[in-house]
Parts: structure tokens; sequence; C-alpha cells
């Protein structure tokens, strides 16, 4: 098979020119499938989890993805278990997209890997880039959130809505604004408080289950 140059440096973060990428490796599969994710009835689940695992390089168990979804390749995302992505999430995947475990994406949240070059001249010769973005475990990005090419985030952390990441977030952090700042780092006293309204709905659940079965 003849090696595409192009494709090759747009995976590598490299520049690259997407009018040079062979017919075969362009994004035209993935905006096709993506286009029948987005014209399936949101009640035939069956349906959109066929074409979920064939639109993305790999999609976990009990993920779930509300229609309307916006991808460039889609293949070169990569999504792990438990995974919810609210309506409206707009993920561009000239490089890789990787996203792990117990990962929720709020109403309009956008993945950009996509970037174009500072300069004028080498930016109208159509030359661009990508840089991969990394979502680790347990990340919840608030509505219409937008996180740019390169960026990492840390396991745990919140990105809050609105916000803009142009840089790398630390484990167990909240973030929030333009550019996204720590706003504080999240604690034992958040662990402690949510465990304790966790048991106490669990708590008024079962008395009232008990109270309707009399």
């Amino acid at each position: 098979m003849e090696k595409d140059f192009d494709y090759m440096q747009m995976l590598a973060g490299e520049l690259y020119m997407a009018s040079g990428i062979h017919k075969e490796n362009r994004s035209r599969k993935g905006k096709i499938l993506n286009q029948q994710f987005n014209n399936t009835s949101i009640e035939d689940k069956e349906t959109l989890g066929k074409i979920a695992k064939e639109l993305l390089g790999k999609i976990g168990k009990d993920s779930y993805i509300t229609p309307p979804l916006y991808v460039d390749y889609g293949r070169h995302i990569e999504i792990g278990d438990h995974f919810y992505a609210n309506h409206d999430c707009i993920l561009l995947d000239v490089t890789p997209i990787k996203i792990g475990n117990n990962v929720k994406l709020a109403p309009r949240v956008s993945l950009y890997t996509a970037g174009h070059p500072i300069d004028a001249e080498v930016r109208n010769s159509e030359l661009e880039f990508g840089l991969p973005i990394t979502i680790n475990d347990n990340v919840w990005i608030g509505g219409s959130a937008t996180v740019l090419p390169g960026v990492t985030i840390g396991k745990n952390s919140i990105v809050g809505a609105g916000s803009v990441v142009t840089k790398d977030v630390p484990e167990n952090v909240i973030v929030a604004g333009n550019p996204a700042r720590i706003i504080r780092e999240i604690t034992q006293e958040d662990h402690d408080k949510w465990q304790a309204v966790q048991e106490d709905y669990f708590a008024k659940k079962s008395a009232f289950e008990k109270n309707e079965s009399l």
C-alpha cells in the first residue's frame, strides 16, 4: 500500500495539507457515519450504539452519546467505559482524542485538536496541524466549554461551563474561565460532604420504598 505523507504528518502532529491526503484516508466515511448517527432516533439506542462503534476508533461499555454529535474523522477518537456526552458536542479529531472511563461531557462541549499556523502567509498556503487531546478518568466538562489542541486533563478534575482550556489541567482540581485557571483543589472535605449527601439520598429512597410497599 502506498504511503500517505500528509496523512502520516497529520497523525504525527506535524504540518500537513488536507488536500494532499489520499482519498481512502480522508474524513468522508466518518462524516457519512456521523450524519447517519445524527439522523437516528434517540429511542433507537441499539442502532445508535452500532453506528458509534463503526464511527469511532473505540467506545467502551455502558457509554452513550446523545445526538447530535459532530466529528471530523471519528476513527481517531477512543472512549472508555461509562462515558456520557450530552447533545451538540464537537470532537474534531485530526489527531487522536483519548477519553478515559467515567467521563461526562455537558451540552456543546468542544474538543479541538485542529490548529493553524500563526503566520498568515504559511496559514494561507493551506498548511495546518493538529495536536492530540487526552481526557483522563472521572473528568466532568461543563456546558459550552472548549478544549484546545494539545491539552491533557488530569483525572477527577472539573472544567467549568463556558471555559476555554488552553493548557494542561492537573488532577483533582476545578478550573474555569477564559483562559481556564485553577479555581481550587478538590478536597477530602468535598468527598466527605458528597458521601454524606449520597447516604442521605439512599436512606430517603429506602424509607420511601418501604412506605410504598405497605
